[in-house]
């Protein structure tokens, strides 16, 4: 599962993707500086693993993973190919989220492809792109639907009523999320369109340093501008995240933090709601060899959830001991939390929780 940082040249795609992986894309004040996508494996900050690590005390620790690309920056008449229009949308295509990054600091040194800063104009600049490729896209699909339905095929007939749905949608300007599938088939059929339009996103609003922690007049507009997409605004000032990440000592990253008014590094705010967009949640083992975050899709069962870590545990399922993260944290131990009463033994049908501690039994 991996999530996209887009948006135009030059709004700091590039140096918020140098922050949360750590890899060098390269950065430069000029358009296309980033031709090829560029994937970090970044770890997903989570204070639980650091409690665990602190009571198991194990010779390893290994955090949960989010992949994160940096994309080529995208230009008007990108869906027919302009600047790096092409690569750009065959890029985002294979991501399962949007990270759209939106410029919203004055800077005269910072050159701006369309003139001057307006963080709606660049939104929307993007958007019309993204629409017009899957217009193309929807298009394409309704002339060999149609004919289908004609004959009176049910399938072609569900699938042309939700395509008819999402072009009208997309004609007005709404991007193909904004459709709602009435029905399980139409849900299988969205997600077989693959449309760019409907993949889940989240905005990052780039800031100056003096608004990192309460954000701007533009942060404002964008806030005002997407309230009823059911999407995350976050503010992040770029440029001071990557010189936060040059700093050598924990303790000088957080006197930093503070000066600015923030807990934490806003890239961590960030990894995580990736994390949360991609659907995707935590649970733990824990034992004196290693405690591992593992990485599964919310809503997965006790034996999909053994099948991360070996094809066969899942293949051989025979239970699941599972210790809520609340109770092993507040008890101190599996022993203790066994004494308790906590430990549950769950079987085939149990839904994971986010943060459950779990040990399974397989027989192969």
């Amino acid at each position: 599962m991996k999530a996209g940082i887009v948006g135009l040249p030059n709004v700091g795609k590039s140096t918020l993707f140098n922050c949360l992986s750590n890899a060098k894309a390269q950065s430069a004040n000029f358009p296309f500086c980033t031709i090829e996508p560029n994937i970090g494996v970044v770890n997903v900050p989570d204070p639980r693993i650091n409690r665990l690590e602190e009571l198991v005390k194990p010779e390893r620790v290994q955090m949960a993973t989010v992949d994160i690309v940096d994309i080529a920056g995208l230009v008007k008449g990108a869906s027919k190919g302009e600047g790096l229009g092409n690569q750009f949308l065959a890029n985002i295509r294979e991501c399962n989220a949007i990270i759209h990054v939106l410029r919203c600091f004055d800077n005269d040194n910072i050159i701006h492809v369309d003139g001057n800063v307006n963080p709606i104009r660049d939104k929307e600049t993007i958007d019309i792109e993204l629409q017009l490729k899957d217009l193309e896209t929807v298009e394409k699909r309704l002339e060999k639907v149609n004919r289908a339905a004609k004959t009176g095929n049910k399938e072609a007939q569900t699938e042309k009523a939700l395509l008819d749905r999402i072009r009208e949608a997309l004609l007005q300007a709404k991007s193909a999320r904004t459709v709602t599938a009435q029905s399980n088939d139409e849900e299988v059929l969205l997600e077989d369109f693959q449309l760019i339009t409907n993949k889940p996103v989240l905005y990052v609003c780039n800031v100056d340093e003096d608004s990192a922690a309460t954000g701007n007049k533009y942060v404002d507009q964008v806030r005002e501008l997407v309230k009823d997409e059911n999407a995350e605004v976050i503010v992040l000032a770029v440029g001071t995240e990557a010189d936060i990440t040059e700093l050598e000592t924990y303790e000088e990253r957080q006197m930093f933090l503070e000066d600015l008014g923030l807990k934490e590094p806003g890239s961590a705010v960030l990894i995580r709601a990736a994390y949360k967009l991609l659907k995707q949640q935590t649970y733990f083992t824990a034992g004196v060899k290693e405690v591992r975050a593992w990485t599964i899709n919310i809503g997965d069962t006790a034996p999909k959830a053994a099948g991360v870590i070996h094809t066969d545990f899942e293949k051989g399922f025979i239970r699941a001991e599972v210790i809520a993260f609340d109770d092993y944290s507040n008890l101190g131990s599996e022993a203790k939390a066994k004494e308790a009463g906590k430990l549950r033994v769950e079987g085939k049908e149990y839904i994971v929780k986010d943060g459950d501690v779990m040990h399974f039994r397989f027989n192969v």
